[in-house]
């Protein structure tokens, strides 16, 4: 089934020419903008047409990519405006405390989790007083385990749900990418 599914997107990729894998490119990076493009897919057709290591290299690219054009965009041109309207309403004002106090090493677990939506993390970070180069970090670290689950796994929620081993590799990369970022905390004193 994999192979026949890999045949059939390489003759699609191959009829487009070098188009094909600038879309998958493309599709990636606006998926963290816009959210209702399903990234595991882009990420599982990048490993099924480029290989375990190029694939991964592709959607792991793009995707931060994509998270630090959305986090700038929101930083940029809609914080002010949710700083002076918004975020004076009680509610907004706690959340965005939690958001604000949370560490290098919860974020990046946030990040790494593949059920997480990308682009809320992007918008809410983007919203926050958080560092750039916190958002960085974290995404830069997140987003290889977030990447490795989809790109190996490739199956979509319920399919995952329905497999305790998709579950317990979830769980494992986390705790990985949590330690990954506690390590890193504790030597450049991110926080």
């Amino acid at each position: 089934m994999t192979e026949l599914l890999a045949k059939y997107i390489n003759d699609f990729l191959i009829s487009i020419g070098m188009y094909g894998p600038l879309l998958g490119c493309f599709c990636i990076l606006i998926e963290s903008i816009v959210p209702i493009l399903p990234l595991f897919v882009f990420i599982t057709i990048n490993f099924l047409v480029f290989g375990n290591l190029i694939g991964f290299l592709v959607s792991w690219f793009f995707t931060v990519l994509g998270c630090l054009l959305s986090f700038y965009l929101f930083r940029s041109k809609i914080k002010n405006w949710f700083d002076s309207k918004i975020s004076k309403k009680e509610k907004f004002k706690k959340v965005m405390k939690v958001i604000d106090k949370l560490k290098l090493e919860q974020l990046t677990a946030i990040i790494a989790v593949p059920f997480t939506p990308a682009f809320l993390v992007n918008i809410a970070a983007g919203l926050s007083k958080m560092s750039l180069k916190k958002f960085l970090i974290a995404i830069l670290i997140g987003k290889i385990f977030l990447v490795l689950f989809w790109g190996f796994v490739g199956t979509s929620l319920v399919q995952s749900l329905t497999h305790p081993i998709a579950l317990l590799k979830v769980f494992f990369l986390v705790c990985f990418a949590f330690l990954i970022s506690k390590i890193l905390n504790k030597k450049f004193s991110i926080d």
